[in-house]
């Protein structure tokens, strides 16, 4: 039985000869970072458990959430990591360099059949050029720092063709948001997807970046692309070292095969709040915007550059309405200057930062105000992720020409005269007061009250909003837990020490950040339970000895907010004291109970 791309991958960086879905192993990790998100407290946990690095070669840091240093916490951040990479002799790609995870290909420490790992929840990223690439959360990446390998569960893979030829007017960001059209943000959860195809074969690095990149909004472990030959020549001159091509065998077994007809592509946008909630673009009536953004780890590359220019050239933004542009790396930049993209966005009266991650991170360039209606080419447009505002997704091209025309349209109808708008007024932030965090036992069976929260697809940013964090005190972030979540809003203030929570398919979307796990641990909330997981959710919380557990179906339970639950994590037994009704959910694996009663990944 041949391998999946994926489970090849694997085998080659672990001490086994073959793997299969549901293994356990431990492998090894060829570029292990940390950003200035995350970056912080992966130190602090060096440093608290008295780690060692494995190797101090394969370590470095990349700062690209905020490469201005203009944000105060953000700053003492990166002071920390430079402070410590100078003590290590580590890497720094500091903030002049752009987003960490493009320059571990473009600089060659990602290439096909490598592995890496970064507090970057767009590490599967790396998918672009056939590698395995991870977001971790700090006491993750501190561990891989420590011990030169991580364990991970071997995910099932799916092979995905589409057929046919690509139509001249969808672009990379289109075939994405096709993709999110056709399979939402949890059907693919927790695949290793690997895309073929005529046509695929044929996409550039950039484009494969872009679909790549928007794997951890359908909830997959990773977009895998067999690099061609164009890309392989590439990667090994980076490399500087002549690199071995790494594929999945022939007589791979999948969990499924698919196949997608290219000619039903259509340029798309996603609608606010939803990256999932995709809509032809040209079904939208005229909607207007205050602002536009190009750039992120999504469409930040020269090509996306390129794309906008053509369309900017000899056009003004239209007067309102604030463009944005950001490319990706510091390499990118200097290649838009010489071919002067740099003069035409100026020219354009469109605003150009220094490279970096941008509006997906807090307080830097593409932020939006409370009514402000934004088209954006990043990869996420979760409430609260890119500002306070409404943020449609959709390719640089879309974007570009809805920069000119004031409302959101396709290149192809921009009109004469742009539309003039203006802006709906800002509204207050409210604060939350603060709950100590309580200690909490370890026994292997619990009882609680249920918070029963009946919603798919609660992302990192409802939980804990990105706005929060640089704060590292445990104790201080329960006070913010899940009010980005509407309807819960108030939830730090209803909860009680031993609460449980019960919700549906794919909670913990999105970011890495340890703090989503934690805000719970300092409400002392005893459990989540859940019928799936994100998948660096669920590795976060396993690996802080908080007990997370999967359902595939609670009906039985006849479940309401209030009732008291008996959880046994042994046996995977989920009782409803009300009414005596049980059900079998999954019990812990060994790994997680090992855990567990270590008190965390550092025992």
């Amino acid at each position: 039985m041949g391998l999946t791309l994926i489970e090849k991958i694997l085998v080659n960086h672990s001490d086994k000869k073959s793997v299969k879905p549901g293994d356990i192993v431990d492998i090894f990790i060829d570029a292990r970072v940390a950003r200035d998100f995350g970056g912080a407290n992966v130190v602090k946990n060096m440093r608290n458990n008295n780690l060692t690095l494995a190797n101090p070669k394969l370590t470095m840091f990349t700062f690209d959430c905020n490469p201005g240093g203009s944000d105060q916490k953000y700053a003492v951040n990166q002071q920390i990591c430079r402070v410590y990479a100078r003590e290590q002799g580590l890497k720094v790609f500091d903030i002049n360099s752009g987003i960490g995870t493009h320059i571990l290909m473009d600089k060659g420490y990602a290439y096909s059949g490598s592995t890496a790992v970064s507090t970057d929840s767009h590490a599967n990223i790396l998918g672009a050029v056939g590698a395995f690439g991870q977001g971790m959360g700090d006491q993750d990446i501190a561990a891989t720092w420590a011990n030169g390998k991580v364990w991970f569960k071997v995910p099932k893979s799916v092979k995905l063709t589409i057929n046919g030829k690509r139509p001249a007017n969808v672009a990379a960001k289109d075939i994405a948001l096709n993709l999110l059209a056709e399979f939402g943000a949890n059907t693919l959860l927790g695949y290793a997807v690997e895309v073929y195809g005529e046509d695929i074969d044929k996409l550039t690095l950039d484009e494969r970046i872009t679909i790549s990149s928007m794997a951890t909004e359908m909830g997959c472990i990773a977009i895998f692309f067999t690099p061609n030959a164009e890309i392989m020549k590439f990667s090994s001159m980076m490399a500087d070292r002549e690199l071995e091509l790494v594929q999945a065998d022939a007589d791979a077994e999948y969990e499924q095969v698919l196949n997608l007809d290219f000619g039903t592509f259509i340029p798309r946008t996603s609608q606010p709040g939803k990256p999932h909630d995709t809509i032809a673009v040209k079904a939208l009536d005229k909607v207007k915007i205050d602002s536009a953004f190009i750039g992120s780890c999504t469409n930040g590359r020269i090509e996306d550059l390129r794309e906008a220019a053509a369309i900017l050239k000899d056009h003004k933004v239209a007067p309102g309405v604030m463009l944005k542009i950001v490319p990706s790396t510091d390499d990118v930049w200097n290649q838009a200057l010489q071919e002067g993209l740099i003069k035409i966005f100026k020219d354009a009266d469109a605003l150009v930062g220094n490279a970096g991650c941008a509006g997906c991170a807090a307080g830097q360039i593409g932020q939006n105000g409370a009514g402000e209606i934004t088209i954006s080419t990043g990869n996420r447009n979760f409430p609260g992720k890119q500002g306070k505002g409404s943020v449609y997704l959709a390719s640089p091209a879309t974007v570009a020409a809805s920069a000119v025309a004031g409302y959101i349209t396709t290149p192809d109808n921009i009109p004469a005269k742009p539309a003039l708008f203006t802006k709906p007024e800002s509204q207050q932030q409210t604060g939350k007061t603060a709950k100590s965090a309580p200690k909490v036992a370890k026994p292997e069976m619990i009882e609680g009250r249920v918070w029963f929260i009946k919603e798919d697809n609660i992302d990192t940013d409802m939980i804990f909003h990105n706005r929060y964090l640089t704060i590292t005190d445990l104790a201080e972030m329960g006070q913010y837990t899940f009010d980005n979540l509407a309807g819960y809003e108030d939830f730090a203030k209803k909860s009680q020490p031993g609460d449980i929570i019960v919700v549906q398919k794919n909670f913990g979307s999105g970011s890495s950040r340890q703090q989503a796990v934690d805000c719970f641990k300092s409400l002392g909330v005893q459990a989540i339970i859940a019928e799936s997981f994100g998948a660096i959710y669920e590795r976060n919380a396993i690996n802080a000895a908080f007990p997370i557990m999967t359902y595939s179906d609670i009906t039985a339970l006849n479940l309401k907010d209030g009732d008291i639950i008996r959880v046994d994590f042994a046996s995977g037994t989920i009782t409803n004291l009300n009414d005596n009704k049980n059900i079998q959910a999954e019990p812990f694996s060994d790994v997680q109970m090992e855990i567990y009663h270590k008190g965390g990944i550092f025992g």
